[in-house]
């Protein structure tokens, strides 16, 4: 066994990456206030072909150094777009006909290997602020949410690695 070399890996040239048919989901980001983070969930999305990603509220956008360190160049190939509140990016998706689903621990949560979706809508995948977690606002709008179960002491998972998770269940369902 070998590690494979970068030019073994075929990965797509950012010309062919703008142009490959990408999973029906807008990732929004509700008031992440590390660009570390909002690095990280960029990185995500580019490598799972993820349509767009949405920053709201006090998310900082590229070019951004925190951003830069963690997204690695992803930042300039995903397609992203700035709202000053999620309420505002939540409208726009629900207009253009996308199931509202927020990542947050609610009294009508579902776990996540229980929510039915095979890619029949595009879906608006709403992770919250680090600490608050989904605004209050933003939460009234969503048509449901969806939850990781977790076997331990903490409350959460970090919004990052949270993302990851969830992006990479949802766009395993589409393969």
């Amino acid at each position: 066994m070998r590690k494979l070399k970068l030019t073994e890996l075929n990965r797509l040239s950012p010309q062919d990456y703008s142009k490959s048919e990408k999973a029906p989901i807008v990732l929004v980001l509700d008031n992440i206030r590390s660009g570390l983070n909002i690095g990280s969930a960029m990185r995500t999305a580019d490598c799972l072909g993820i349509e767009a990603i949405y920053l709201c509220g006090i998310s900082v956008c590229p070019p951004h150094r925190e951003i830069s360190k963690t997204a690695i160049g992803a930042e300039k190939v995903v397609k992203w777009k700035y709202f000053k509140s999620t309420e505002e990016a939540l409208i726009e998706l629900k207009q253009k006909s996308y199931a509202l689903v927020g990542v947050e621990q609610t009294t009508n949560s579902v776990p996540l290997q229980d929510f039915e979706w095979k890619g029949e809508q595009p879906i608006a995948l709403v992770m919250g602020n680090e600490v608050k977690g989904i605004s209050e606002d933003a939460l009234n709008k969503l048509d449901r949410c969806i939850e990781i179960p977790q076997f331990g002491t903490k409350h959460s998972f970090n919004v990052s690695v949270c993302t990851g998770i969830v992006l990479w269940d949802l766009r395993s369902r589409l393969i």
